[in-house]
C-alpha cells in the first residue's frame, strides 16, 4: 500500500540529525567546547537517528 524507499529513508534521517545536531554542536563551539568533541556529539546524533529509523522499518 504505501512504498517506503528504506535507502532515501535512512539518507533523509542521517542529512537531518547531521544537521540539526551540527547547528547545536556550532554554538557549542562557539562558547569553547572543544572541536573535536562537537564532532563526536554530532556523529552519535546521526548514529542514533539511523539506529531509530532502521527500527521503526521493521
Amino acid at each position: 500500500m504505501y512504498n517506503h524507499n528504506s535507502n532515501s529513508g535512512l539518507l533523509e534521517s542521517a542529512l537531518l540529525a547531521t544537521v540539526g545536531a551540527g547547528i547545536v554542536t556550532s554554538f557549542a563551539i562557539s562558547q569553547g567546547q572543544h572541536p573535536l568533541h562537537a564532532i563526536l556529539i554530532t556523529l552519535t546524533a546521526a548514529s542514533f537517528a539511523l539506529l531509530c529509523q532502521k527500527c521503526s522499518q521493521r
